[in-house]
């Protein structure tokens, strides 16, 4: 039996578009990322790879600002009344910290490729120029070599952080599908088959 999930209750085609655009994106900058630091690749491999991971960070703030801004300007879907004020307050507080380090990490991305002494350019897809942060491309040698350390540093652990918040995220939805068998997760995915047959208003 198919989810009945009203127009009003789920997320816009625009939302989910983008939705799981940028979680497809993230998903690919772990790989590339696991790749880029434990994988046994050729110097020439392995400055395209960076060039890609680039290019899919900035997508992803692209993105991200995107889905914020529509975000604004239409209502998501309100969470089931019956919801508990913990687990409400534990949704919207995942949400604030995952847009804050969608937009954030690839903002730091951007000030280390500006700070790197390198001053490689980058170049959207092989395609497009992309400018580096003038502010950091101008310092002098030496302090790009010790701010691009603390910039590194912070790129690092912050994707950490966010792969933890991500599967946070996904772990909530898949409970929610399994185990609580409500329809929150159908409003992300419209058409997805019911597991049980329970709805979202709890007796």
């Amino acid at each position: 039996m198919s989810a009945s999930v009203e127009r009003g209750q789920r997320y816009t085609s625009v939302a989910i578009a983008l939705h799981w655009l940028i979680g497809l994106a993230i998903l690919a900058m772990v790989v590339m990322g696991l790749l880029m630091v434990h994988g046994s690749l050729a110097p020439a491999d392995k400055f395209r790879l960076y060039q890609l991971h680039k290019s899919v960070g900035l997508t992803i703030l692209i993105l991200a600002v995107l889905r914020l801004v529509w975000r604004f300007s239409h209502r998501p879907p309100t969470l089931p009344a019956d919801m508990p004020a913990w687990e409400r307050g534990a949704a919207e507080g995942t949400h604030v910290v995952l847009y804050a380090f969608m937009i954030g990490l690839p903002l730091v991305g951007w000030a280390l490729v500006s700070a790197s002494p390198f001053n490689l350019p980058t170049v959207l897809y092989g395609v497009l120029p992309w400018p580096h942060l003038s502010f950091l491309s101008s310092l002098p040698a030496a302090s790009k070599k010790s701010v691009g350390a603390v910039l590194e540093m912070v790129h690092a652990y912050g994707a950490y952080v966010l792969i933890a918040f991500v599967a946070l995220h996904a772990g909530a939805a898949l409970r929610h599908y399994f185990i609580e068998q409500d329809t929150i997760l159908q409003r992300m995915i419209p058409g997805l088959p019911r597991f049980g047959a329970r709805s979202t208003t709890r007796p």
